[in-house]
């Protein structure tokens, strides 16, 4: 039986997207996601606080141009993609870094400041909008591409 490399995130923009081209001229973006559970009082009245987790997410090619003109920081977005870990050596040390590599990705709110400089065809009137990115099956990273699959497609329109 094969096995599942998926993930869905839905949270807040860190940062806004940092572009950089590979050599060849491919685009990379990367920012930071915050999810946030919420805290809550137990019956006994102590208080947990919320639990902020920091994701670090990694858009190729079409995706990451995308990204790089409609995402800002503050945005709330669904991210769904695959965990990659990667390491390097660094001072003498193995240094270790996991990551979302995103395979598709929807802004769901846009704050205020960010929805005047929105073009006309994008936003409908809405608050709660929803805009969709690229839905090329070639952006995602070419290294870890799969064809086919149980979950080709599954969460796209």
């Amino acid at each position: 039986m094969s096995s599942v490399n998926k993930v869905i995130l839905i949270g807040n923009v860190g940062n806004d997207p940092e572009v950089r081209y590979l050599d060849r001229g491919v685009a990379i973006a990367t920012f930071n996601l915050a999810t946030t559970e919420r805290g809550y009082v137990m019956q006994n009245g102590t208080q947990v606080p919320d639990v902020t987790e920091w994701h670090s997410i990694v858009l190729w090619r079409n995706l990451a141009e995308w990204a790089q003109q409609n995402l800002r920081k503050s945005m709330k977005v669904y991210v769904e993609g695959k965990l990659k870990t990667r390491s390097w050596e660094k001072d003498g040390q193995i240094r270790r870094k996991t990551e979302v590599v995103a395979e598709n990705i929807q802004i769901l709110y846009r704050p205020e400041q960010y929805r005047n400089n929105v073009q006309r065809d994008e936003v409908q009137g809405a608050n709660d909008e929803v805009v969709e990115s690229p839905n090329d099956e070639a952006q995602a990273n070419p290294e870890t591409q799969e064809q086919g699959g149980f979950f080709n497609g599954l969460f796209r329109n």
